[in-house]
């Protein structure tokens, strides 16, 4: 997981991407790879995708609905 610190820099960050992530959340609910596939172009790795998956979810700013399979802003 990348974190800023002295080496990586903010942009360089997962924390960085969370912007990217929310602002297509907050307009509608969707898959893990339909939101993939929407911000690819700006996250380029999919392991910082799933990093950014995984702090969002565990700080409780998006949540996952069990029957749609589909991923929410909860905040």
């Amino acid at each position: 997981m990348k974190l800023p610190n002295k080496v990586i820099t903010y942009n360089e960050s997962i924390i960085s991407k969370f912007p990217i992530v929310l602002t297509i959340l907050r307009k509608v609910d969707c898959r893990a790879i339909e939101l993939y596939s929407q911000v690819k172009n700006q996250i380029e790795d999919i392991d910082d995708f799933i990093d950014v998956l995984d702090c969002l979810f565990a700080l409780g700013t998006i949540t996952l609905n069990e029957k749609t399979r589909r991923l929410h802003y909860a905040m």
